[in-house]
């Protein structure tokens, strides 16, 4: 089961934030992440993992529906690569 925004909220709302202000928090985080990586900047949250905005040329493709070829045109994709810290906690390493 996926965590959602209305899920953070919850958990935000139950260290003692009203609702209304958890709600707000949430959503300028997510606003101030969004921003950022829109102007091309990376985010890197310690112990946590690194978003990182890259460049995708452009390249052949294919219509999997007609299986006809196309090209794909060049565009940004974000990607997210996990800090050791996360990636042992949910291997269960020590």
């Amino acid at each position: 089961m996926a965590l959602t925004k209305s899920d953070i909220v919850a958990r935000v709302h139950e260290l003692g934030f009203t609702k209304k202000k958890s709600v707000d928090i949430i959503e300028s985080l997510l606003e101030i992440m969004k921003s950022t990586l829109e102007q091309g900047d990376d985010i890197l949250i310690s112990g946590f993992g690194k978003f990182c905005v890259k460049q995708k040329n452009k390249r052949r493709g294919r219509n999997p529906a007609t299986g006809s070829d196309l090209i794909l045109r060049e565009r940004k994709v974000v990607t997210f690569k996990c800090s050791g810290k996360l990636r042992n906690k949910i291997n269960g390493a020590p």
